[in-house]
Formats: structure tokens, C-alpha cells, sequence
């Protein structure tokens, strides 16, 4: 007969203190709105979360989203029975090969179980090795370990592997930022980690209409969808540059031509993260990775607004940056060779230190720059996800 049981572990939100509930509650929203559909109960206890009474076909599919849930760090599933020695001697019989080596790890969070740790331990692995004689104990690089876990209650649930999960806080406990969302690798990327940390997400996607094409947009709309697996409420708002790019390529020296783009987006998402009732701005830069990622470059961006903006992957590389993309599933939507707004009159060299004073000198050549901003706003497509 089909039993087993899946059960949830949580990491951070021991650090809490009297908190502790707000993020707890949080994450058991978190959990159920993931389960919607699956015929199952939850059961919450101290510390462990267990999910009971599912069919065996449902069991991969529970395991695929418990794995995108933030808050959560590890899952096992396991076997359960009750507190008498006899039974959980058999449930350990029933899971442990016939050879090779193996350990016995126990925990009680029931301390008044008759026997503490090691002494489970040695009196179940006492029994294994009597019945099943080609078996050897290795307590340092065991093939199999069979973990035994004493709740309270009445359950015991023994399991023989860890699965890690997503980790960081319960998503939605962190307040709400807003990402600026290319169809590059690392946006989404950024997105990601912001949501680890239990913030809510509202994408902002800039494209340059006619001069990239619809499909660069479909991009940034696929890579939301990736990511609202794990950041459940996301939304995404599009706005065109393409006037703001023509005037620019109209008005200004052309190797000033990103800078004075990546200004335009900072005024406008701060607008918008202000009607969004968002609390900073995200972005996926990466210290030095291009032209407009170099300290001098971003002082010069920073400058426009007057609200925090938080760059997760600042210190990373091209490859730990890749390594997450491909964990989460957003690397091969993001190569698809479709261009971005950012490429719209590239310059052939582009200002790698730029000066803010320079640089408000040529944005003072473009003299209906408000009225572009505000036209951009006012056209701003909200897409379904």
C-alpha cells in the first residue's frame, strides 16, 4: 500500500525570534497555493511540515514545486509508523539493502522518547546487522543511511535521502521591488535571488519597437513566466524607448548614447516603482561585465533617482551567474538571439567612465525630455502572465 509521507523542512526563519509566526504564516500560504490541485493534507507541526494522503503519481510532481517554494530548505520523503521499537526495527528492516554499508541517524524532537539519540541508533542498527549479516556500519561514507525522525504525536518517519530546496525567506515577507527585466541572462536572474529573499516582484520590460522585433518581447514575457514559479505574484509591465533612443541618436554624441538610455529607464522606473508601491529598483548588473556596468557608469545612473537600487549579482562572475540561470530554468530562453533595446544605435565605442557633468551636459540637449518620459508612462502595456 501506498504511505508515504513528504516531509518539509524550513532554515532561516529559526532566526525569527518573535517574528517567527509572521514568516511561518507566510510560507504555509506559500506552501498551499503550490499545492493547489493536488488532492493532499498538510499537516504543520514544530519545525517540519508534512505532506499526507497523496497518490502515488502526485509524489514527483509535489516534489517539482515544493522545490521552487523560497523559505523551504530541505524535503525527504519518508515512511511512517508509530513510537514502539518493534515497528520502527521493521519500517528500518523493509528500507535497508541486503549489502554494503550503512549508518543509523536518529533525532528526536520528542525528548521524552525512552531513548535518546545513540541509543536508537545502536539498538536499530544492532537489529539491521543481525538480520541482514552482509551489511557493514560505516559511520563516516555509509552507501545508505536511514534516518529516523521522532515527532511529536505519536510519528515516526524514517527517509534515506535529503532534497535540497530553494531556500532564502517566505516569498511576499520582504516588501515589493521592482526589476528591470531584459531578455538578457542575468535579469531574471536577479529576480530570483530578490524573491529568495522574500521579496514580491513587479517586472518592468523596456523594448524598442519597431527596431527590435515583437518576438524580444515575447522573450521577456516567457522569462517572466519562468520565474513566477517562484515568485508566485509577479507582474509585468512594457514600455516603449524607441522616441527617447531617436532623440538621443538625434541630440547627443553617440558614444553617450547607453548612458543616457540607462538614465531615461532609471526616471521611469522610479515612477513606476513609485505607482507600483514598490520600495526599490532591481537590476542585473554586474560590476565591469560591460560599458555600463563600471562604478563611474552606474554613479552616473544612480544619480536620477532617489530610491535604493539593489544589484543581487554585483559581485558576480559570467559563469556563477549562467550556473543559476540554467538551475532555474531561464538560460535557454534567455540566448535565444532575439536583440534587446539596449542594442538600438549602439555606439561603436560607448563611454566607459563617464562624468555626471558631461553627461547632464548632453542630456540638456534633448529639451522635451519630460514630455518624452511622460508620453513613455502613459503608453505602458500591462501583459497578462
Amino acid at each position: 500500500m501506498f504511505n508515504n509521507v513528504i516531509i518539509l523542512r524550513y532554515g532561516e526563519l529559526y532566526l525569527k525570534g518573535k517574528n517567527q509566526s509572521y514568516f511561518e504564516n507566510a510560507l504555509k500560504d506559500n506552501i498551499r497555493a503550490k499545492l493547489e490541485g493536488i488532492d493532499c493534507k498538510i499537516y504543520f507541526g514544530r519545525g517540519r511540515y508534512a505532506i499526507k494522503e497523496y497518490g502515488e503519481f502526485d509524489e514527483k510532481e509535489i516534489l517539482d514545486r515544493m522545490k521552487q517554494v523560497f523559505g523551504l530548505h530541505s524535503m525527504s520523503v519518508a515512511r511512517r509508523c508509530g513510537y514502539e521499537l518493534d515497528e520502527i526495527v521493521a519500517l528500518a528492516l523493509e528500507m535497508t539493502p541486503s549489502s554494503g554499508s550503512f549508518r543509523v541517524s536518529s533525532h528526536r524532537s520528542n525528548k521524552k522518547y525512552p531513548l535518546d539519540s545513540m541509543q536508537l541508533n545502536r539498538y536499530v542498527g544492532e537489529k539491521i546487522l543481525e538480520s541482514k549479516p552482509n551489511l557493514t556500519v560505516d559511520l563516516h561514507s555509509p552507501d545508505y543511511v536511514i534516518n529516523i525522525d521522532i515527532r511529536e504525536g505519536g510519528d515516526v518517519y524514517l527517509y534515506d535521502s535529503v532534497i535540497p530546496c530553494a531556500g532564502g525567506m517566505p516569498y511576499g515577507t520582504a516588501g515589493n521591488g521592482l526589476l528591470l527585466l531584459s531578455g538578457g541572462i542575468d535579469s531574471p536572474v536577479a529576480g530570483y535571488m530578490m524573491g529568495k529573499r522574500g521579496m514580491s516582484i513587479t517586472a518592468l520590460h523596456f523594448h524598442s519597437y519597431p527596431y527590435t522585433s515583437e518576438a524580444a518581447k515575447d522573450k521577456a514575457v516567457e522569462l517572466a513566466r519562468i520565474l513566477k514559479r517562484y515568485c508566485p505574484t509577479i507582474k509585468l509591465k512594457a514600455i516603449s524607448l524607441t522616441k527617447i533612443q531617436e532623440r538621443i541618436h538625434e541630440k547627443c554624441k553617440p558614444n553617450y548614447m547607453i548612458t543616457l538610455v540607462r538614465r531615461f529607464m532609471m526616471k521611469i522606473a522610479q515612477r513606476i516603482a513609485v505607482s507600483e508601491s514598490c520600495g526599490c529598483i532591481i537590476n542585473g548588473e554586474s560590476l565591469g561585465q560591460v560599458a555600463s556596468q563600471t562604478i563611474e557608469s552606474i554613479t552616473v545612473t544612480n544619480a536620477v533617482v532617489d530610491m535604493p537600487v539593489l544589484r543581487p549579482l554585483i559581485g558576480f562572475d559570467k559563469d556563477e551567474i549562467i550556473a543559476i540561470a540554467q538551475k532555474i530554468g531561464t538560460f535557454e530562453k534567455s540566448i535565444e538571439p532575439f536583440e534587446d533595446c539596449c542594442t538600438v544605435f549602439l555606439p561603436d565605442y560607448p563611454l566607459i567612465k563617464p562624468t555626471l557633468d558631461k553627461v547632464v551636459e548632453q542630456e540638456s540637449f534633448i529639451d522635451d525630455a519630460e514630455q518624452l518620459v511622460e508620453q513613455a508612462i502613459e503608453n505602458i502595456e500591462t501583459i497578462e502572465l
